[in-house]
């Protein structure tokens, strides 16, 4: 049974899973899941995910739903050569990735979801000071983080930048990356270079900043 991943392209989530198997050259089935018409919360979904969330794979009978989750699984299983750099076995390395995952998962997913939750919920048509402070506040931790290094996790490219960069580049439509976040441009910039962001990336990318727009304006 050939792996399935359940998507909403415009989800910045969905798009570090579409970058994964690009990069690793994995050939997936894909089922799109409308969520602005709720297909994500018929009966049938949520008995394969109850988040009612996208992305969710399906590998078999194996069902895997949160992106973070889904591409050290798909790169742990499927990596081929790519594994031993993307997410590799060595501890203390995959710690220090993993935490750069948790940051995408705690920190700037979160200020996505909050932005676009106020201009769904409560109807505003800019983002808020507060909001682009703690935008910016994220931006400031990660410029950091690249100050170190040449990639979020080390001087090898991993799933953490796969990860960071699908909400880097949302959220970039919401709070423009500032000049002054050098290493973050410098890191972001090389990153769109790569066939594997440009075909994961950027249809979807298109996709939500559309969608934002429409919303703001």
């Amino acid at each position: 049974m050939p792996l399935k991943i359940y998507k909403t392209d415009a989800s910045p989530p969905v798009r570090a899973v579409m970058m994964t198997t690009e990069l690793i050259k994995l050939k997936i089935d894909v089922q799109e899941v409308n969520i602005f018409t709720g297909a994500n919360k018929t009966p049938e979904y949520l008995e394969k995910n109850p988040l009612h969330s996208v992305p969710l794979l399906e590998d078999g009978d194996f069902v895997l739903s949160d992106s973070h989750a889904i591409i050290t699984y798909l790169v742990s299983k499927y990596g081929a050569e790519k594994r031993s750099t993307l997410y590799p076995n060595e501890l203390s390395v995959r710690a220090i990735i993993d935490s750069r995952l948790y940051f995408d998962t705690s920190i700037l997913f979160p200020n996505i979801r909050a932005i676009i939750k106020a201009i769904l919920a409560d109807g505003i048509k800019e983002v808020t000071p507060k909001q682009i402070e703690d935008v910016n506040a994220a931006y400031e931790i990660l410029d950091k983080y690249l100050q170190k290094t040449k990639f979020v996790a080390g001087d090898n490219l991993t799933v953490a930048d796969v990860s960071c960069v699908a909400s880097i580049s949302s959220l970039d439509v919401l709070v423009p990356v500032d000049d002054k976040y050098e290493k973050l441009k410098a890191w972001w910039s090389s990153l769109q270079e790569e066939e594997w962001y440009q075909e994961g990336n950027l249809p979807g990318l298109a996709q939500y900043e559309g969608l934002v727009k429409s919303m703001l304006n």
